[in-house]
């Protein structure tokens, strides 16, 4: 090396050549034998993409990404996304866990109404009995649609249960200082919106293997050969398992499958949303709306998808806007879509539901609560 030559440059260099070969590699990688369908493979190869686009999104702002303020402003923005959804996360794979390992198939099944409409309207609720982040609900419904519960139920559930829960109730009431009005209309707004779009999947996807991933559709469907990690030698049927320490046991491997499974996705959806929030300022969203009660409510809906925050606090920050041109719809449009939609869920959502699912749940979330947000505008006028 030559004297003085700083050596920075060509490290970094190194690291793009050596990370882009691991990408190729990994995306030109095959399932093994008894993974080889066409739904797995295609699910697989999607997720090594969004691996491989990742890492190569990620390095490439590190090395070409002059100004130090934003790199800074980027990671901590990026690490507190992670570090706000990773224990709830946790939680919910092991909450996960524990009803594949103690609850039989056939007990959940009878716990549930015949009627697959009561279902609908009960999965929604469920919130309110089992209070849930929606960063934990991903991997508890994936868990309930394995178990067999309707598309349309655990859709509902997904929806529902981040946004009707007493945690969230108590939030907004705090952060609108106790004006239980708004508690109240987005509590209804959620539930009604979770069940409408909850019928809607189980009217488009008669047959709900049509809307999952054969992982999530399957009921025992052995080790998880395609999530692209180590697997311990298990079942994913528990009903072999007599004892409570061999149950145990395999909730926690399950846990473990579920949580580095999904878990990627949310380290991807969590980079994009902090590149977002970093190079767009929030005050860019206030100037642009000027005060047209529809855009404010499109305006304030893209931000909740690209601001991926906990439903628990969500509710501070639309209430920040409160002394701004945004109307109250607007900010009940970013407390009910951010619960149910966001990137980093968009990205969660790929192991368990097909794109062609996704795109139906997404499409359909989206316009039912711009609909209902702008009607919420022009009743209140």
């Amino acid at each position: 090396m030559v004297a003085g030559e700083n050596p920075r440059p060509k490290l970094k260099y190194w690291l793009i050549r050596v990370l882009f070969t691991e990408v190729i590699m990994e995306l030109n990688s095959e399932c093994p034998a008894t993974c080889q369908n066409a739904q797995a493979t295609q699910s697989r190869r999607l997720a090594h993409l969004a691996q491989g686009g990742f890492v190569l999104l990620a390095v490439g702002l590190m090395v070409f990404l002059h100004d130090r303020s934003l790199v800074r402003t980027l990671s901590i923005t990026f690490i507190s996304i992670v570090l706000e959804a990773l224990p709830f996360m946790l939680l919910g794979t092991l909450i996960g866990g524990m009803i594949e390992a103690f609850v039989p198939r056939d007990r959940l099944a009878a716990l549930l109404p015949k009627r697959r409409v009561i279902t609908v309207l009960v999965g929604a609720g469920l919130g309110a009995i089992f209070p849930t982040c929606e960063c934990a609900i991903v991997p508890v419904v994936r868990s309930l649609l394995r178990k067999g519960v309707p598309l349309g139920a655990a859709v509902a559930y997904l929806l529902g249960g981040p946004i009707v829960n007493p945690l969230v109730a108590a939030s907004t009431a705090v952060a609108y200082s106790f004006s239980w009005s708004v508690v109240i209309i987005r509590l209804l707004c959620g539930y009604a919106i979770a069940v409408a779009v909850g019928f809607w999947m189980d009217f488009r996807f008669r047959n709900q293997h049509d809307a999952l991933v054969p992982d999530a559709a399957n009921h025992t469907d052995g080790n998880h050969c395609c999530h692209g990690h180590d697997h311990h030698d298990h079942n994913d049927d528990a009903s072999g398992f007599n004892t409570f320490r061999t149950k145990l046991a395999f909730a926690v491997h399950r846990a473990a499958d579920e949580f580095f499974d999904i878990g990627r996705f949310m380290i991807i959806g969590a980079f994009l949303a902090a590149l977002l929030q970093t190079l767009v300022a929030r005050q860019t969203f206030v100037a642009a709306i000027g005060g047209a009660p529809a855009l404010s409510v499109v305006l304030m809906m893209a931000l909740a998808v690209s601001l991926n925050l906990c439903s628990e606090a969500d509710a501070f920050v639309a209430a920040s806007f409160r002394a701004t041109v945004v109307p109250l719809s607007a900010q009940m449009a970013f407390m009910v879509l951010g619960p149910m939609l966001d990137i980093k869920l968009l990205l969660m959502y790929l192991p368990v539901f097909r794109r062609r699912a996704i795109i139906t749940l997404a499409g359909a979330t989206i316009l039912l609560v711009f609909v209902s947000m702008v009607i919420m505008g022009v009743i209140r006028k």
